[in-house]
């Protein structure tokens, strides 16, 4: 919002004070050049963005200048352009964009528009307030969940409880005695109910009394999760990378770790969920909605209203928390079927529990690693087996090929440090349960247990974590780097306060590279872990807003703390437990570690920042709970309960 401003801005000099911002509709001369489609993910806002911006600025400024020359009758190269305006410095006229806008507009566009030299910029690269920030301080921007229209009647649905459940029968008279209820309609996707308010539609619906049938895996749970997992690692599964000769290696090795890891499901747990307000007409259909995926939106509008691309619009929202959770866009077909099959307008908003039992997780994995140690104390071997469900077979199944899910497999198989004898084999767990996009997507688990475990062959080869793991990253001298000046600036080799312990880790992922270090105490009679500071280097290239960049850290950092701390989807009687955030706690202000932030930035592609920032958090911090106490938590969340079943462990 503010970053490409900045881009647009400065090739087009214009006054800061003069850029306003609006979001573009679902159309396709706005997709992303890149993904081909217009989408908030991926950390590439500004990534795949940049070039694009920045050509059509300059290239708007030149057809302005053209219009300009042609209306003074003045070669172009005598003009120049300063705060949104063309000047003549030879006679002294000067004009406004906007006066020069209309003839500008009649122009061809210029196909060699050249775009500035980096040191020809006003604003990339220095930090700029965030245009959206004022608004939604003041209360002034209008959220998704806040927006309303006259005549609009608020829409809620009975949904099954468990995966894959049928609808066996529903009492439609009760909910219409409860006052403000209007309608009752039996929808595709389950019972909807409509009323004046949404206290009074929820209401309705618990008078429903709606039956459903057991579900496809009525026997789902915690307990029957865990035990699939460990069924899945005893099967063969698809060896996505094998080089060298792992098991000669290991058998050669002085000495050998093994060790398994698991990973929880995960939810978006985003404070605003997802709503919808839907007006589907004959000829129209108009969607309001706070959503990462306009085109999806655009799509599923189609589908539902039957409307052809140019008759619907989507209105896109500020949102209110997203974490790749909203590029799910079920809220938009259940609202536009609504509104359709009801004949108003509908905000159809998700109840917290809906969000939870709705939301696609960050999937749940177990990972058996065995690794071993030369005769020099080097790491030469790594055999790593991941049992983990797909994400992309349900969202983007031309991405899977040869039966690899890379995002399974991301962070293991394409980790940046060189192993002589390495081999990755990936079990797809089948599962009911809906797995998407979470942020940073695979490489938040598996960097978890790579980096927890690089950790322990450091202390099994009685070396410095850090000095352990430049060399291995002797053939990346950028994630070296970012390594190094962590390590430095979090003081690393100096001994901490007392009853502290650091833990260090790093990544590179989303085009940017990463490393943290984190420093904690952890009371060894409750188990409870304190992180008292997280340090970060990120070297994402060039950099546009540091403002931004470093608000991305933070948040990063605070998100990723709160899953390695706290949080758990939990599973029974078929479908998802977990109805709010006293089951699914989050971290707190309270809990919020000192955070420092350190950029990096240099003359390299620009990376993305979004994702960068949240995978190392987690295995920092259980490397720091080794350093402080000496245990080893190879299993997420980090709770105390956990904590002190590992001290038990021994």
């Amino acid at each position: 919002w503010t970053g490409l401003a900045m881009i647009m801005g400065d090739e087009m000099d214009l006054d800061w004070k003069d850029i306003r911002v609006e979001a573009a509709p679902a159309r396709d001369p706005y997709k992303d050049p890149v993904s081909g489609i217009q989408v908030t993910g991926g950390s590439t806002g500004i990534r795949n963005m940049y070039g694009a911006m920045a050509k059509a600025s300059a290239t708007a400024r030149a057809m302005l200048v053209a219009a300009a020359a042609s209306t003074w009758n003045a070669p172009s190269s005598e003009l120049r352009t300063e705060r949104g305006h063309v000047i003549h410095d030879k006679s002294g006229r000067k004009m406004t964009y906007g006066a020069l806008a209309n003839t500008a507009a009649k122009l061809p566009a210029p196909a060699d528009s050249q775009v500035k030299l980096r040191d020809k910029l006003n604003f990339v690269g220095k930090s700029m307030p965030r245009l959206d920030s004022v608004d939604k301080i003041n209360g002034k921007a209008i959220f998704g969940i806040d927006f309303s229209l006259p005549g609009m009647l608020y829409s809620t649905l009975e949904r099954p409880p468990s995966y894959g459940a049928g609808l066996l029968s529903f009492d439609n008279e009760a909910p219409l005695k409860v006052p403000g209820v209007k309608q009752v309609i039996a929808v595709k996707d389950g019972v909807a109910v409509l009323a004046t308010g949404i206290e009074a539609a929820w209401k309705g619906k618990a008078a429903l009394n709606a039956r459903w049938s057991a579900g496809v895996e009525p026997a789902l749970d915690d307990a029957s999760l865990e035990k699939g997992f460990g069924e899945g690692m005893k099967t063969n599964g698809i060896i996505v990378k094998n080089v060298g000769d792992v098991d000669k290696a290991l058998d050669s090795s002085t000495r050998k770790l093994f060790a398994e890891y698991s990973v929880p499901f995960v939810a978006h747990a985003t404070i605003e969920p997802h709503n919808c307000v839907a007006h589907f007409q004959a000829d129209r259909c108009d969607v309001w909605v706070p959503t990462q995926a306009q085109t999806r939106a655009l799509q599923t509008a189609m589908t539902e209203s039957g409307l052809p691309e140019e008759k619907v619009h989507i209105h896109t929202m500020p949102a209110g928390g997203g974490f790749g959770g909203k590029i799910e866009v079920f809220e938009v077909g259940e609202a536009v079927s609504i509104s359709r099959a009801s004949g108003h307008i509908v905000k159809h908003v998700w109840t917290r529990a809906e969000d939870f039992h709705m939301d696609c997780f960050r999937p749940g994995s177990m990972h058996r690693i065995e690794a071993g140690l030369d005769d020099k104390g080097n790491l030469g071997s790594w055999k790593h087996k991941v049992v983990v469900p797909s994400i992309m077979d349900r969202i983007m199944p031309d991405r899977v090929k040869d039966g690899i899910d890379p995002s399974a497999i991301d962070g293991i198989a394409n980790m940046t440090y060189s192993i002589p004898n390495f081999r990755n084999e990936y079990v797809r767990f089948q599962t009911p349960i809906p797995n998407g996009f979470w942020r940073a997507v695979g490489n938040t688990s598996n960097t978890f247990v790579v980096e927890s475990f690089i950790d322990e062959m450091a202390r099994l080869a009685e070396k410095d974590p850090l000095e352990f793991r430049l060399q291995l990253l002797k053939d990346d001298p950028r994630s070296a780097r970012t390594l190094r000046q962590a390590a430095d600036l979090s003081g690393w080799g100096k001994p901490p306060h007392e009853g502290r312990g650091r833990g260090i880790a790093q990544r590179f992922c989303f085009g940017s590279y990463c490393a943290q270090v984190a420093e904690v105490s952890v009371n060894p009679k409750t188990g409870q872990i304190k992180v008292h500071r997280i340090v970060t280097a990120l070297d994402s290239g060039q950099v546009v807003n540091p403002d931004s960049v470093i608000a991305q850290i933070e948040g990063g950092v605070i998100i990723a703390l709160s899953v390695a701390l706290k949080e758990k989807v939990s599973f029974s009687k078929g479908g998802v437990a977990t109805s709010g955030f006293s089951g699914y706690p989050i971290l707190t202000i309270s809990e919020t570690p000192q955070i420092e932030s350190h950029l990096m930035p240099s003359g390299d592609a620009i990376g993305g920042i979004g994702e960068p920032p949240v995978p190392p958090v987690a295995p920092a911090v259980a490397n720091a709970v080794y350093s402080a106490i000496g245990i080893r938590v190879r299993k997420l969340p980090m709770t105390p309960e956990n904590v002190l079943a590992a001290i038990k462990r021994g």
